[in-house]
């Protein structure tokens, strides 16, 4: 394609999204069109013309469009990547075209429209101000963590004395429940076992058995939430028919050295509650590590300011979606019914997707500006350490990440850590103690 001249304008629709619009002259189509229908009457076969000799009036009637639309993209391509190469430009997403074709002696419009990289000369990311939150694990994080794991080998036993039914007990029952006198399979169970108190039926049920005593029976109504899932039978009152069977009573084992024989690793007690003590003092060093990090980002937000692509805040919207979806699934939530909710909290995620947009797009400016890279030794390191946490082989995590082509977003996500590192270590950082309330 011959050099063209066009008049081409920018509109800056926003600080990352552009509109280009171009004017190409006739006699610069025209000519196009030209070399098109050369290459095509040198191969065209058509009956009643030989190879070569068919004229430009009876090819334009067989191949019109084919020959325009080979023009127009050529000319839309052509122009569109200098115009952006001249503008220094980076396009993250493919343009949307708007043209309305050719028209025979007129000159030929188009426009394209897309989003760019930020152009952000990142500023005030060495020495930030920072406080850091001090590792302190005290006698009772270890005494609460032990008694979790206590909670892991309690055993459910039968109660012997004859009492009713109380709160933490684990009730042993048989229901049937009835819809307008018709039992409902779905409303029939047999020995089902749940803790009183614990509000895992529908509001009212437990209410009206507590104080039962093992062998009783009771007839009880329980009107359902109007939003509860099965719709025939939200909003309406069930009766139902309950056999308390056995009432039992969790207990836990005492914390001896008896009781360390549950693990093979550990000889004493004392051997238990270091490891509770390293592994609380892990958690607490990555939850710090965290909010270190997400402290790092908000600080560069205050000194930098910047619009992101809407698509780069739409991919994490998706990842962030599906990671809840994927959540709610494993919980036992119905796949169909996971994928609504997650839906729904798309405006909740948005403002985080933003943060983790601009986030990605500082670090990797960082990196860029520091000269910071990544190199197979890294990637092989990091795949490692995967194999160690999931418990699998280097050559599993390796053909998980092949098969997947997720090779570049683990270099994307090493990049981004070792430039937070890369600021992290040359901020001023304070160590402060913080009073909080631990959520299990």
């Amino acid at each position: 394609m011959e050099d063209m001249v066009a008049e081409v304008t920018m509109e800056d629709i926003s600080s990352v999204k552009k509109k280009l619009s171009f004017e190409i002259p006739w006699e610069d189509v025209k000519r196009e069109l030209d070399s098109i229908y050369k290459t095509l009457g040198k191969n065209a076969k058509i009956k009643g013309f030989r190879q070569g000799k068919v004229p430009r009036n009876v090819l334009e009637t067989h191949y019109k469009e084919q020959a325009e639309q080979e023009v127009i993209s050529d000319i839309i391509s052509k122009h569109y990547t200098n115009a952006v190469e001249e503008r220094k430009l980076v396009p993250v997403e493919q343009p949307t075209i708007d043209q309305k074709g050719i028209k025979k002696g007129e000159n030929f419009f188009f426009t394209t429209t897309f989003e760019t990289q930020p152009v952000v000369d990142l500023k005030d990311y060495i020495g930030i101000e920072l406080e850091k939150e001090e590792v302190e694990i005290t006698e009772a994080d270890i005494a609460e963590r032990l008694e979790q794991i206590r909670q892991m080998y309690a055993t459910l036993e039968d109660i012997e004395e004859d009492r009713a039914l109380v709160n933490g007990d684990f009730a042993v029952i048989d229901f049937e429940g009835k819809l307008d006198g018709e039992a409902r399979k779905e409303l029939v169970s047999e020995d089902y076992v749940f803790q009183a108190g614990s509000q895992s039926f529908v509001p009212g049920f437990e209410e009206q058995i507590a104080g039962m005593k093992k062998g009783e029976k009771r007839d009880i109504t329980v009107t359902f939430p109007e939003n509860y899932s099965a719709k025939d039978i939200a909003g309406k009152e069930v009766e139902f028919s309950i056999t308390l069977k056995n009432i039992r009573e969790k207990v836990l084992p005492e914390l001896n050295e008896d009781f360390v024989k549950n693990f093979e690793r550990f000889e004493t007690l004392e051997d238990l509650r270091e490891s509770v003590r390293k592994s609380l003092e892990e958690e607490e060093n990555g939850r710090i590590k965290t909010e270190l990090q997400s402290a790092i980002v908000d600080k560069l937000l205050e000194k930098n300011e910047f619009e992101v692509p809407s698509s780069w805040v739409e991919e994490q919207l998706y990842n962030m979606m599906l990671s809840a979806r994927q959540r709610m699934v494993r919980n036992g939530m119905p796949d169909e019914e996971a994928a609504k909710l997650s839906y729904s909290l798309r405006e909740k995620f948005n403002d985080q997707a933003v943060k983790i947009a601009k986030a990605s797009f500082m670090f990797h400016e960082i990196a860029k500006k520091e000269s910071i890279k990544v190199d197979e030794q890294d990637v092989d390191n990091r795949m490692k350490a995967l194999a160690l946490r999931y418990g699998q082989d280097y050559d599993s995590i390796k053909r998980i990440y092949e098969e997947n082509n997720a090779q570049e977003r683990l270099r994307d996500e090493l990049i981004e850590q070792k430039a937070a590192d890369f600021v992290e270590e040359r901020a001023v950082i304070t160590l402060v103690k913080k009073d909080r309330k631990k959520e299990e």
